[in-house]
Order: C-alpha cells, then sequence, then structure tokens
C-alpha cells in the first residue's frame, strides 16, 4: 500500500479506514447483533408467555428441548466429522514434500492460511454443526415417535412386523442413515482437501499419488460409505412396503408388488451382503494399503447394483408379470385392498344393493317426507344474507360460509345453520390504533335459522336473531354472548382496566342508553397480561408497533389477546395434530364453544395407498372460501384418524383437547410425548357430546378411497371397471371449481337387509358418487355423525348398472333445461336486476328411488355488494318426474301425484308455475305443461268462478306489466293471481262433491312464476 507523510511526520496508509471510521462500523455491528438478539428474544419469550396463558407450557417446553437436544447431539456430531476430519489429515500430512512446481503454487496457501489454522478450523466445524444441527432440530416430532412408539397390534404381511416398526422406527433409522451419509461425505471432503494442501495427496508430483497416512485415512471413510450404503440396502427392503408408485393408471399403489417381493426384495438382500464385502475391503486396506481390492469391490458393487438391483427385476416385470399381471398381483392388490380400509377406518363399510326405481308407489308421498329433515337453508349461500339481516352494525361480520348444527327447540332436534356476530374491523369508518385494538375487540351473539324452514319473503326463519342485552335469556337459554375469539379475529386487541375505571371498550348497541351503545370491560382470564414495560416492549417488538410501548390507556390490568382463531389455538398447542377445515360454534353450558376437529396421521402404514388431504379436502365449498382449508400436515397420509375433539371458548379463548378415539396408537404415542395434554375422553360434558359431529374432512377423505376401495375383488380392482368418483359440484358455487361438499342432514337410511325400518331420522353426512367415466348415479353414502353407539357407522348404497338414474350434474342439466323451469329462471337473469343462485343440491335414497331437492335462491344485482339471496323457489325430482314449486311440501304434491294415495297436504293449494313433466334419464328437454290456473271440476260456484275469473284477468295484466317492463305492476299482478288461485281453492275444497282432474291446458297460455326482486331492489329490463 503506497504511503505518505503528513506535516507531523507520521506515515500515513493510502486508502486504510480511519480509527473514528472503524470504530462507527464495529458500533454499527455490534449494533446490528444486539437488535437481532432482542428481536428473537422478543419473538421466543412472547411465545412462551402465550403457552402459559392457555395452559399448555409443558407442550412448549418439550417442543424446546427436543428442538434443542437434537440441535446440540447432531450439531456436535456433525462439528465433529469436520474438526477430527481436518485435524488428522492436517497431523498425517508428511513432513518432507518432493519439490514440484505443484508444492511451490501449495506452499504459498500453506504460509497464507497457517496464522488462522486452528480459527479455520473451529469456524468451518461451527458453522457446519449449526446447519446440521438446525436441519436435525426440525425432526422432533419423529424423534418424539421414535421413543415413545407404541404398538399397533397388526403385523404386515410380508416381514411380519408391527405397524409401529414403519410409522416410528423406519422413519428415525432412515433419517440416522442419511445423517451419517452427508456427515462422512462432508467430512470426506474436508480430509481430501486437507491432505492435498498438505502433500498427502498429489496429482502432479511425481511418486506415489498418495502418502500411507492419506491412503489409510480415505480407506476408513470410504469403508464407512460403503458400509453405510449396505445399511441403506437393508433398510430399503422394509421401505418397499411403504413405497407407493402406480399401478395402473390414476391409481396410487402402495406397498409390494410381485416384482418388488420375488425380485427386488432378494436384489436388496445381495446388494447389502456385496455392499458389506466391499466395506470390509476397504477397512483392510487400511492396513494393506493398496487400492486394487477396494476398487475391484466397489466395481462388483455398481456392477450388481446395475445388474441384480436394476436388470433383473426389470426383466421379472416384462416377462413374468406383464404377460399375467393380474394372476401374479393378485395377492398385493389383497394385500393393499385391506391395508387402505383398515388405515383409513373403512374396513366395515360394504356396497349394499339399492333398486334404484323410476317409479312411484303408494304412500310414497308420506315416506318421502318422513325421509329426512330436508335443508333448504344453504349454509354456503345463506352467509351475505345473515350478513344483511342481522349484521346491525358495521362493525360486525359473519364468515362467508355458516355452519349446520342441531339443537332441541320445542322439544324436537332441529337442524340449525348457525354463525356468530365476530368483530369486522374493515368495517369500521374511523380505522386508528386505538378504535382497532383497544375500542373495538369483540363481537356479539350467536344468530341461528331454522335449516328447514324460510318465511313467505324467502328469508331465514331465525331461531336467534338481533341482539339482546347480556344476560337476557334466548332460544339457546342464557348464555356469555361476547365474542373475543372466532374465526375472524386476526387482529391483535388489548383489553382490561383496573377496578373503578370507566368501560371503553365498545359492546352490544342500545338503544336506552346515551349514544345508543353500551360499553364493556374485558373480565375473563384469556391473553398475556402486559402491564409492565417489560412485556409492553417484547409485544412493541413482536407485533413492530410502537404504540403498545407509548399508549397510555395500557395498564397493569390490560391484557393482549392474540393468535384468536380457534384452527390456530389447537395446532399452536397440538403442533402434532391436523386441524379440521370447519371449526364450528355451539352455544354448551351457557357458553358459546368453538368445536374443532382434529387428526392423527401418518404415511408409514404399510400397504395402504397414499392420499394428498390438501387435494382430496379441497372442495367446491373450500375453494370458495380459502379460510375453510385443512390445517397442519396437508401432504401425504395412508392412516388417518379423528382422535381428538377440541373447543375453544369464544370468551376466555380456553382450548381443551379431548381423547375421542381411544384405540388409535398414534395419539396414544403423542399423549406419551406430551402428557397432560388430552382429556379423557368421558370428560366430555352431556351437553357437548350433543354438539359433537362426524368431521367432514375425514368424511371426505374416506369417500375418495372409497371410490376405488369399495371394490374388494383383486380381478375387479385390477381391472378398474368398477371404480366412482365424487361428482363436480353442479351449483352456482362450482365457479370456483371443485367437487360436490358433502351435506349435513337429518334423514332416514332404506332398511338394510334383515332389519327394521328406521323410526327416527338420524343426523347424518351424506354424498353422491357417480361412476368414473360417466355422470349418472353409481350410489350413495352416508355415516351416521351424531354421537351414540353408531356414530361413525357407514352405510353405502349401491345403484344396479342396468338401470340410469341422474347423477347430480345430469340432474341439475334436466333441471336448468327444462322450458318452464329455464323460461322462468332466464327471465329473472335477462332482467340484469336479479341474479339466480342455485343451492346445496341434495340426494336422498327414498321408495327404492333416488329424491332431489334444490332451493332456488334470487338476488338483486347491486353495485355495491349490499344484495342479498332470498329463497323463493323448490326444484325437485323423483324417477321421471321434476317439480319447480315455490315450497317443498307443493313440489311433493306435483313429484308424488301419481302414485294411490299421495295427496297434498289439506288445505294446501295448488301451486302456481308447477311442472310434471317426465325428463329422459340424461336430461334432455321437455315439454312442460301450461300453467293456467284449472277451472274446478264438476258444478262451478259463483266464488270460484269468479276467483277464476279474477286469476285470468292478474296473468293478462302481468303479461302487459311484463312487456312493458312494469315491475311494481307486474308483482301486483302476481300477488293478485296467488290470492285468486287461493281462493279458488279454498271454495272447492269445501264443497262436497269431489273436484274432477284439471282440465286441459289452453294452448299458448303461459305464466311467469311469482319472483319479486330481492333485497328491495326494483329490476330493470
Amino acid at each position: 500500500m503506497p504511503e505518505r507523510g503528513d506535516p507531523r511526520g507520521r506515515r500515513i496508509r493510502l486508502g486504510a479506514p480511519s480509527r473514528r471510521l472503524r470504530t462507527l462500523l464495529l458500533t454499527l455491528g455490534i449494533i446490528a447483533v444486539l437488535v437481532v438478539a432482542w428481536i428473537l428474544f422478543a419473538n421466543f419469550w412472547t411465545d412462551w408467555l402465550w403457552y402459559k396463558s392457555v395452559g399448555y407450557g409443558n407442550v412448549f417446553t418439550t417442543k424446546l428441548w427436543t428442538r434443542l437436544g437434537l440441535f446440540l447431539v447432531f450439531g456436535v456430531l456433525m462439528a465433529a466429522a469436520v474438526g477430527l476430519n481436518m485435524y488428522f489429515a492436517y497431523r498425517l500430512r508428511p513432513q518432507f514434500r518432493g519439490m514440484s512446481l505443484e508444492q511451490q503454487s501449495l506452499d504459498r496457501y500453506r504460509s497464507a492460511l497457517a496464522p488462522f489454522r486452528v480459527w479455520i478450523l473451529a469456524g468451518l466445524s461451527v458453522i457446519v454443526g449449526i446447519i446440521a444441527g438446525t436441519s436435525a432440530a426440525g425432526h422432533w416430532s419423529t424423534w418424539l415417535l421414535f421413543v415413545n412408539g407404541v404398538s399397533f397390534g397388526v403385523k404386515d404381511p410380508q416381514f411380519h412386523k408391527d405397524v409401529s416398526f414403519f410409522a416410528f422406527d423406519l422413519p428415525f433409522y432412515r433419517f440416522l442413515v442419511d445423517f451419517a451419509f452427508i456427515a462422512v461425505v462432508v467430512g470426506l471432503i474436508v480430509a481430501v482437501l486437507t491432505h492435498y494442501l498438505y502433500g498427502g495427496l498429489r496429482v502432479q508430483s511425481p511418486g506415489a499419488r498418495a502418502t500411507p497416512a492419506a491412503q489409510a485415512h480415505l480407506s476408513l471413510l470410504l469403508g464407512l460409505f460403503v458400509l453405510l450404503k449396505a445399511i441403506a440396502y437393508w433398510l430399503d427392503r422394509y421401505a418397499l412396503a411403504v413405497h407407493s408408485g402406480d399401478f395402473k393408471e390414476a391409481t396410487q399403489f402402495t406397498g409390494l408388488r410381485y416384482t418388488d417381493a420375488n425380485a427386488v426384495l432378494p436384489a436388496k438382500t445381495i446388494l447389502f451382503i456385496v455392499a458389506l464385502i466391499c466395506a470390509v475391503l476397504f477397512f483392510v486396506n487400511v492396513f494393506r494399503r493398496t487400492w486394487a481390492l477396494p476398487i475391484i469391490g466397489f466395481g462388483l458393487m455398481v456392477l450388481s447394483a446395475v445388474l441384480i438391483g436394476g436388470l433383473y427385476p426389470f426383466i421379472v416385470e416384462r416377462f413374468q408379470v406383464k404377460p399375467n399381471q393380474q394372476a401374479k398381483e393378485a395377492k398385493y392388490i389383497e394385500y393393499n385392498i385391506k391395508a387402505t380400509r383398515d388405515a383409513y377406518g373403512i374396513a366395515d363399510v360394504n356396497a349394499e344393493g339399492y333398486a334404484g326405481s323410476t317409479d312411484t308407489k303408494a304412500g310414497l308421498v308420506d315416506e318421502a317426507r318422513g325421509a329426512a329433515s330436508i335443508r333448504l337453508l344453504d349454509p354456503n349461500v345463506v352467509g351475505p344474507t345473515f350478513q344483511q339481516l342481522q349484521q346491525l352494525k358495521q362493525f360486525y361480520g359473519f364468515n362467508t360460509t355458516l355452519d349446520v348444527d342441531r339443537y332441541v327447540l320445542d322439544g324436537k332436534v332441529q337442524d340449525t345453520v348457525i354463525a356468530l356476530r365476530e368483530l369486522n374491523p374493515n368495517g369500521l369508518q374511523n380505522r386508528n390504533w386505538v378504535n382497532d385494538h383497544t375500542k373495538y375487540t369483540h363481537g356479539y351473539g350467536v344468530v341461528a335459522a331454522d335449516g328447514n324452514q324460510v318465511d313467505v319473503y324467502g328469508n331465514p326463519e331465525f331461531i336467534v336473531s338481533n341482539i339482546t342485552p347480556d344476560g337476557t335469556p334466548s332460544n339457546l337459554g342464557t348464555y356469555q354472548q361476547r365474542i373475543y375469539f372466532g374465526e375472524k379475529t386476526t387482529e391483535y386487541s388489548i383489553v382490561g382496566a383496573p377496578q373503578g375505571t370507566a368501560p371503553t371498550e365498545i359492546d352490544y348497541p342500545d338503544e336506552r342508553l346515551p349514544g345508543g351503545q353500551a360499553t364493556y370491560t374485558y373480565t375473563g382470564n384469556g391473553g398475556v397480561p402486559i402491564g409492565s414495560t417489560f412485556n409492553k416492549l417484547l409485544y412493541a417488538t413482536k407485533f413492530a408497533d410502537g404504540n403498545i410501548l407509548l399508549s397510555s390507556s395500557i395498564n397493569e390490568k390490560s391484557r393482549i389477546l392474540y393468535n384468536r382463531t380457534p384452527k390456530e389455538r389447537v395446532e399452536a398447542v397440538a403442533p402434532w395434530l391436523t386441524i379440521d377445515g370447519d371449526a364450528y360454534p355451539a352455544v354448551i353450558d351457557g357458553k358459546i364453544q368453538w368445536i374443532v376437529d382434529a387428526y392423527t396421521t401418518t404415511n408409514g402404514y404399510p400397504y395402504s395407498s397414499r392420499t394428498t388431504l390438501g387435494d382430496t379436502t379441497a372442495d367446491s365449498a373450500v375453494r370458495a372460501d380459502q379460510k375453510r382449508g385443512t390445517v397442519g400436515n396437508t401432504g401425504n397420509v395412508n392412516y388417518i384418524r379423528n382422535s381428538v375433539k377440541a373447543t375453544v371458548d369464544a370468551y376466555t379463548g380456553a382450548v381443551t383437547l379431548y381423547q375421542w378415539d381411544e384405540q388409535d396408537p398414534v395419539l396414544k404415542t403423542w399423549m406419551k410425548a406430551f402428557p397432560g395434554t388430552v382429556e379423557k375422553k368421558d370428560k366430555i360434558s352431556p351437553a357437548l357430546m350433543q354438539h359433537l359431529r362426524y368431521p367432514q374432512d375425514l368424511f371426505k377423505v374416506q369417500r375418495e378411497m372409497l371410490t376405488r376401495y369399495h371394490v374388494t375383488n383383486p380381478q375387479t380392482f385390477f381391472n378398474g371397471s368398477d371404480f366412482w368418483k365424487v361428482p363436480q359440484d353442479p351449483t352456482t358455487i362450482k365457479q370456483a371449481g371443485g367437487e360436490q361438499p358433502p351435506y349435513y342432514l337429518s334423514m332416514k337410511m332404506p332398511p338394510a337387509q334383515g332389519q327394521a325400518p328406521e323410526t327416527d331420522q338420524v343426523f347424518r353426512l351424506t354424498s353422491a358418487l357417480v361412476p368414473n367415466q360417466r355422470q349418472s348415479m353409481a350410489a350413495f353414502l352416508a355415516v351416521n355423525a351424531q354421537p351414540g353407539p353408531d356414530y361413525g357407522k357407514f352405510r353405502l348404497l349401491s345403484l344396479p348398472s342396468t338401470t340410469t338414474i341422474n347423477g347430480p350434474e345430469q340432474m341439475q342439466n334436466v333441471f336448468t333445461s327444462n322450458p318452464t323451469v329455464s323460461t322462468s329462471l332466464g327471465t329473472i337473469g335477462g332482467l340484469n336486476a336479479s341474479q339466480v343462485v342455485y343451492g346445496n343440491l341434495l340426494s336422498l335414497p327414498v321408495g327404492g328411488g333416488m329424491l332431489y331437492v334444490e332451493p332456488v335462491y334470487v338476488k338483486a344485482v347491486a353495485q355495491n355488494n349490499s344484495s342479498y339471496p332470498l329463497m323463493k323457489k323448490v326444484l325437485a325430482s323423483y324417477g321421471n318426474t321434476i317439480a319447480y314449486e315455490d315450497t317443498l311440501e307443493k313440489a311433493f304434491a306435483v313429484l308424488f301425484a301419481g302414485a294411490q294415495g299421495a295427496v297434498p297436504n289439506p288445505g294446501s293449494p295448488p301451486p302456481a308455475g308447477g311442472t310434471n313433466t317426465t325428463p329422459p334419464p340424461t336430461g334432455g328437454a321437455t315439454t312442460p305443461p301450461s300453467t293456467t290456473p284449472p277451472p274446478a271440476g264438476g258444478q262451478q260456484n259463483p266464488t270460484v268462478k269468479q276467483a277464476l275469473d279474477d286469476a285470468q284477468k292478474a296473468i293478462a295484466d302481468a303479461d302487459a306489466a311484463l312487456k312493458a317492463g312494469d315491475f311494481a305492476k307486474y308483482g301486483d299482478a302476481q300477488k293478485r293471481l296467488n290470492e285468486a288461485i287461493t281462493r279458488a281453492v279454498q271454495a272447492e275444497t269445501a264443497a262436497t262433491a269431489p273436484a274432477a282432474p284439471p282440465a286441459s291446458p289452453t294452448p299458448g297460455q303461459t305464466q311467469q312464476p311469482a319472483l319479486p326482486p330481492a333485497s328491495g331492489a326494483t329490476p330493470k329490463p
């Protein structure tokens, strides 16, 4: 570096940083390190405070110490592999090195590195050790399963080992071997470089290429590498039982096949022996110091891997298996079928023959009425309706997708659509830190509606609605109505105040109070105390929000609430569980409790086929509302159990885990690893038990597996001729894409052979299935979803292939292509002021056939998204008849009018706009009858005649109004038409003489159904 003098005679190095600059840089470096360290500490300590606040500190500590232990053990091992190999390679360096250009070049590097040799060795060892330790810490679950694993009590058919070996032991053995491979390879690389640098290995110098010491060192490392390869070959034998591959197109097959059992397995054993011999030759080379034998052995191992491990299985597959594959693979297909059905909990599900009738019969209408509490309120559709009718304040909101539960109302169990009025900060007009985090902190109250009824305007029949003051009883009793923890509460809130301080949190609206708004102070024990300066500083760092530290409204009684969604809380306290995508609320013992289903899974069940949870559970409802997605393990699994039912208190945030599956060995293993975290099943209260249900995501996984594994005959399974699939959702939410979701409803199933019919409706989860390459109905699947002796019992009704019954997509096509229906709904959509929304298409086995019911909603097209759907019509079908009516009862009257003894309820007027048509099975168009009001048969009395005249006048007025675009007059005419028909029917019913059949329709006469615009909007042409 050039130098120059200064006036004082000092020599200054040009370009060298000044002492002040060096001090500044050092200070900035120290500050940066301290800031990073503080951020890491703040996140770590706040996590610890949160776990303590929910009572699951042992989960935090168990996971922490496990990760720390793995980090230290494997980090030290990897650091030792690097450091010791560098050290011994240096110690074994030759004292004298021949003179050559190569060595002269290396001398410069040796001289430059000499002062820093120890630092390089230590630094490189530490860095590699940290990387390896961090990676090993991520395998904390593998370690805990290994040391706590319990027996499954089931052995695999090939190796006769308990399933726990494959699920708990084998993954840890594979991890150890993989880690050892990496350690040996890294050590080998470091040793080669060090030996080369210090002359133990020579590339260009004359004489031997390696010193005896370097040869011995490298031979030892190579021997260890080959020995590990031998161990890997041995473990590969067992891994064949959980190996997945394509057995046939689009069919994933897990486990050994004929070629695996008769060629690959013996080949792995031979390769294991060859690798052992090769490893011995390398170890012998430590003393003999000749590379001839190890190289021959290694070449033999490579050749064996190619010929025995690759070519031989190929020959067996091509010349033995392919020509007679069905017979060769039959035994292994049988293993796969049995293991898969056991692993997914469907071993007892067997298809039952179902008639698939299309004929009506006497008493069928009564059977249809009693078959199910047909849910007309679609929870996937009516979220906006709840929002508009029950939001009440702009800072409240409902989920897009609502939930289905059941409650005892007036002594009867009723299917109920339920939602919580949660806090929606996006609705605030004045957004600031104080309002967002200290004023608007909670939602308020439950909203519930009868799942089977709507009012005359198409609105839900609310069981619980509006906001009642705290402590006021409702149909659900008296309960704590404030909702501090919910699916929409994703922001943190700071709550609580000292005794005697005026409440500051915004509570429910109350017109009796000044300002029309009640206030409140949180009194629960949820959240973390944040009153101290230290805690405020911690959370200001965690949330990167200085207001927490500076706010004067935070005091010694304040608590901070975060991690507030139910699924988030359960996943945090039980990170070993997979969380169902649909948490649902229930009022239990005076509290609002979120109920969360959770699963234990593994990917190591031998012979059981794999599925991907994230894909299998992503139906159209999940795609339309991403919040409903599964949380946790969404990857490949081949074993699943609904082992835990969890609750989250909406007021305190308290999380409770209950053991649901008492036989699940995976849950028993985790309970050993995290003792005291899961309550026994008998701790579930009777009130909570009434609201538990069979979970949707588990059902989706099981129905997906049953599309193939309902086939138990290996030959039929091989052919794939009887495989099914889940139909695509044919309703409006199919715009998001995806399969038809399963539906909850109370229903009776047809009696099984030799058993008595069911006397009561049972809460079930149901789904339709269609053939793999067609859209007709193949099967109907239902599971008992209510706790009791038959909880989880499946019924799978298989329709005959000789009879064609429309599947859901075909049925939707039949509905929408019917001229009467399409004309009516097309008119609504063509007005550019209303939109048709199809509700859930329910499939029900009734009278040997399939009954389809679909509610039809109408909503106004509003620019400000203020419109909401109202249920206006019911589409129904049975056999070859469809109905398009105002109510379900009217639809039944049309569907079963031809059945002997099938009559509508007394006093029910025939609907205007009804259809009774015979569509072809594949959904072709039909010719609708006229919907002109029928004249009464027999002697018409003056009342009937006048009513019919009024009806005709109303039809004419409606047609004229529709052509003129005057929808106010059109609605008035429709109202007069309905009143006239009602008067005519009532007068005719009062007559003593029976009514004659309706007269034939007058050609050309049509009537548009009465469908007033939703939400009070006025349609525009």
